[in-house]
C-alpha cells in the first residue's frame, strides 16, 4: 500500500509543491522556444517578477552575443530531443533582467502532451563554484611558482656545492678514502635531492587533478606533501651551506651571555612539531643558568642532536636532555631510546657523508654530526658518545662556561 505522503507527492498538489519550492531554477518552454512556466527560483535567478517571463522567447535569458547561435542549438535539440546535461563540456552563461551575466549549468528533459512538445530546464547558478575553481587555479599557479623558485635556489646551491666539492677533492687527493667519499656523495646527493623534487612535481600535478575533481581531502594531503618536501630540501641545503662555510673558514666562535635553561627550553618547544603523537622530550637542568656561549653554534648543535634523537627513536620513545653547569664547565647530554649505533659504525660516525648501516631508510645527508663535531671544536669543547644497538644513544658535550 502507498503511504499518504507518496499519494500526495503523486497528485497535482505534490508536483506543484516540488516545482514551487525547488532550490534549482526550473522553467518550461514549448517547441517554439516560448516560456510557458517558471518557478520562483528561476524568476529570482534571472531577476524577474512572478510570471513576467511567461510567453517570452527563451533567448531573452541568453546573452546577446550567444543568442543567435542558441536558436540553432534549440532547433537541433528539438530535432533529436533527449534528456541531457549542458555545461560540463563548455561554459554556459545566463542573462539577467538587469543585463548582468552569470555562469550556469542546465539539464534538459523533453516531454510531450496532447497540447504539444515541451522541454523542462533545470538551472543551477555556478558563480560560487567558478570563483572557488579560479581561486584554486591561482593557488596552484602560485604553488608551482614557489616550487620553481625553490628549484632555482637548489640549482644555485648545487653549483656552490660543486665548487666546494672540487676544493675538497684537491685537499683530499693524498687520502686513501677519497674515492669512497666521492661515491658516497654522488649517491647521497642524487637520492636526497631527487626524492623530494619528484614528490613535489608529482603532488603538484595531483593537486591540479584533484582540484578539477573538487576532491578537497586529497588536494590538502598533496599540498602537505609538497610543504614537507620543501622543508626536507631546506634542511639538506642548510647542511651543505654550513659545510661550505666551515671549509672556507667563515665560521667564528662569538660567545655572549645567555640563560642556558631558557635557551634549551625554547629549542625544545620549537622542535616539538617534529615528534610523533606518543614521543616525549624531557629536560632537566641543574647548577648555574647564566653561561657565555655562541648562541648560533650551540643552537645548531642542539638542533641536530635532538632532531636525530627524535628521528631515530621509536614512535613512543623518550628523548631525555640534561644540562649541568658548574663554575667552569657546561655539560649537556641528549639521550634517546632508539635504534642505537653499532661499534663498527661508531668509528666512522663523525666522517662526512657517513650513514649507519641501520639508518639508510631514514632521510639524512650524513653531514650533521661532522658539522656538530667541528662546531664543538670551534667552541673549545669536546663530545662523548655511548650507544647500544636497539637500546639507545647518548651524546654528551662539554663546553667551557666562559
Amino acid at each position: 500500500m502507498k503511504t499518504i505522503l507518496e499519494n500526495k507527492m503523486e497528485d497535482k498538489e505534490g508536483i506543484d509543491a516540488l516545482f514551487l519550492y525547488a532550490t534549482e531554477g526550473i522553467l518550461v518552454a514549448n517547441d517554439k522556444g516560448e516560456i510557458t512556466r517558471t518557478n520562483p527560483s528561476a524568476e529570482k535567478l534571472f531577476g524577474y517578477e512572478k510570471d513576467e517571463l511567461i510567453g517570452k522567447k527563451i533567448e531573452v535569458l541568453v546573452p546577446k552575443r550567444l543568442a543567435q547561435n542558441h536558436v540553432g542549438h534549440r532547433d537541433k535539440f528539438h530535432g533529436n530531443p533527449n534528456a541531457r546535461s549542458m555545461g560540463n563540456q563548455r561554459e554556459l552563461f545566463g542573462l539577467k533582467k538587469d543585463g548582468s551575466e552569470f555562469p550556469l549549468e542546465i539539464s534538459l528533459s523533453p516531454y510531450s502532451t496532447p497540447h504539444g512538445r515541451f522541454v523542462i530546464a533545470f538551472i543551477v547558478d555556478t558563480t560560487l563554484r567558478k570563483k572557488a575553481e579560479e581561486k584554486l587555479k591561482n593557488y596552484s599557479a602560485e604553488l608551482e611558482k614557489q616550487v620553481k623558485n625553490r628549484t632555482l635556489i637548489l640549482e644555485e646551491a648545487i653549483q656552490e656545492l660543486e665548487k666546494t666539492k672540487k676544493e675538497l677533492n684537491n685537499a683530499l687527493n693524498k687520502e686513501k678514502e677519497l674515492n669512497e667519499l666521492k661515491s658516497r656523495f654522488v649517491s647521497m646527493a642524487s637520492h636526497e635531492f631527487r626524492t623530494p623534487l619528484t614528490t613535489m612535481m608529482s603532488s603538484l600535478s595531483l593537486v591540479t587533478k584533484y582540484g578539477e575533481a573538487n576532491d578537497k581531502e586529497n588536494q590538502t594531503k598533496h599540498v602537505s606533501k609538497i610543504k614537507n618536501s620543501i622543508n626536507n630540501l631546506t634542511d639538506i641545503l642548510n647542511d651543505f651551506l654550513s659545510l661550505s662555510k666551515l671549509e672556507e673558514g667563515r665560521v667564528e666562535n662569538m660567545p655572549e651571555e645567555i640563560n642556558l635553561k631558557e635557551f634549551v627550553e625554547d629549542i625544545i618547544s620549537e622542535m616539538k612539531f617534529m615528534t610523533t603523537e606518543n614521543q616525549k622530550i624531557n629536560y632537566i637542568h641543574s647548577g648555574h643558568e647564566i653561561v657565555s656561549l655562541d648562541m648560533k653554534l650551540l643552537k645548531n648543535i642542539l638542533f641536530n642532536l635532538i632532531s636525530n634523537a627524535i628521528k631515530f627513536s621509536h614512535e613512543s620513545g623518550l628523548v631525555e636532555i640534561s644540562g649541568i653547569v658548574s663554575d667552569k664547565e657546561v655539560k649537556i647530554s641528549v639521550k634517546d631510546s632508539g635504534i642505537g649505533i653499532s661499534k663498527d659504525d661508531q668509528k666512522h660516525l663523525f666522517e662526512r657523508f657517513f650513514r649507519g648501516h641501520n639508518a639508510t631508510h631514514i632521510q639524512g645527508t650524513g653531514l650533521g654530526l661532522n658539522i656538530v663535531a667541528r662546531y664543538i671544536q670551534l667552541m673549545g669543547g669536546s663530545m662523548d658518545l655511548k650507544s647500544i644497538e636497539n637500546v639507545g644513544t647518548t651524546f654528551t658535550l662539554e663546553l667551557p662556561r666562559k
